[in-house]
């Protein structure tokens, strides 16, 4: 059973609410959550009626358990086609914490989504079930204790053929996810978007924290190192060899200079013919972004990407340019509430976190 938490919130939230109508709570049964248990994602009926998020015109936006987009909240991944998850992880970082408030913020933030996506198309909730599967409950005492607790429930969630879409947590997190993710899928293709190459070999004499864990997945042969593309790298650094390691592993790098000023649009067409249709991870740090749109993060670093359209919408093409691919898994990390109060930062996390949904196979795109 996974050792989930929900991050204070009471359990279940569906959509049926009448107008003025009271939220009913829908108490999860460990054993066979709020899906229909005799269904796995795949042969589920069609008749099943979807989890929706409930719609502000209907149900008040301050009503309501704090789950991602309002979603039921269960504890077992069974009869989900996706599923979001919390990993409240901070002690793997090298400078401010403060990111395992992360999912709660963002949690919190996602009251403003919608169900569709007009600039795509997309309508996830009318092709997948999805709930929030609460939090992994990590040691904050134990880096090590931490990294088996999430790869030992993100094994239940890959093996239920739930698709993750993480709210971190530092980015220590996406190595123990990969771990899980390569016993199903084996060595998976990555798309890195981020300030940071994340493939230091250790600091303080530390191989594991948030600036090592691609490092670590290329050494456990969690990658297909010719379909790793890591975009936005950027700052200061220890030396002027730092893309050395990840170009001698056959990693793509794509630095913010070559981003500025530009749609991303045909970058992610080479992307994707790089990737082809075998399994591909999603890996977003928010620190990719310039600090002038996410300030609340650890470690900022000016002259980033850009998110929003009359920027060129960079976030929004790398994300959108995924569509088609056979996206696994995602994650959105490094979001670190206490640098931003006004939530901004996490409200973009949560929209980036939407745009990874409607990418997913299987979505309906009208």
């Amino acid at each position: 059973m996974l050792q989930l938490l929900v991050s204070g919130c009471a359990r279940g939230l569906r959509a049926g609410v009448g107008v003025r109508g009271l939220l009913p709570l829908h108490p999860a049964s460990p054993a066979t959550g709020l899906g229909n248990p005799g269904l796995s994602p795949s042969r589920q009926a069609s008749n099943t009626p979807r989890n929706q998020p409930p719609k502000a015109d209907f149900v008040a936006r301050s009503v309501g358990i704090c789950s991602m987009m309002r979603l039921p909240v269960q504890a077992s991944p069974e009869g989900l086609d996706a599923a979001f998850i919390g990993v409240p992880l901070d002690i793997g970082t090298s400078n401010r914490p403060g990111a395992r408030y992360g999912p709660r913020r963002i949690r919190e933030e996602s009251v403003l989504l919608r169900p569709a996506n007009p600039s795509t198309g997309a309508l996830p909730f009318q092709s997948l079930m999805v709930a929030d599967l609460g939090d992994v409950n990590v040691n904050l005492y134990n880096l090590q204790d931490s990294c088996r607790l999430i790869r030992e429930a993100y094994q239940k969630i890959v093996a239920a053929g739930c698709i993750p879409l993480t709210l971190g947590g530092d980015h220590t997190i996406t190595y123990p996810i990969l771990q899980a993710m390569s016993e199903k899928h084996g060595p998976v293709g990555l798309v890195h978007v981020d300030a940071h190459m994340d493939t230091a070999d250790k600091a303080l004499g530390e191989k594991l924290y948030h600036g090592s864990p691609f490092r670590r997945c290329v050494e456990e042969g969690l990658l297909d190192c010719k379909r790793v593309v890591q975009i936005g790298i950027r700052g200061s650094s220890l030396t002027l060899d730092t893309y050395s390691y990840s170009r001698s592993q056959g990693f793509r790098v794509v630095l913010a200079e070559d981003c500025w000023l530009k749609s991303l649009v045909p970058l992610m067409g080479e992307v994707r013919q790089q990737m082809g249709g075998k399994p591909i991870y999603i890996s977003f740090d928010i620190d990719s972004l310039d600090p002038a749109y996410a300030p609340g993060t650890g470690t900022p670093e000016i002259a980033g990407l850009t998110p929003s359209q009359l920027d060129l919408g960079q976030a929004l093409e790398i994300i959108r340019g995924c569509q088609g691919l056979n996206v696994v898994g995602c994650d959105l990390v490094e979001v670190s509430p206490p640098y931003d109060p006004f939530g901004n930062t996490a409200l973009l996390a949560a929209n980036l976190l939407f745009e990874m949904l409607c990418v997913l196979p299987k979505v309906t795109v009208v």
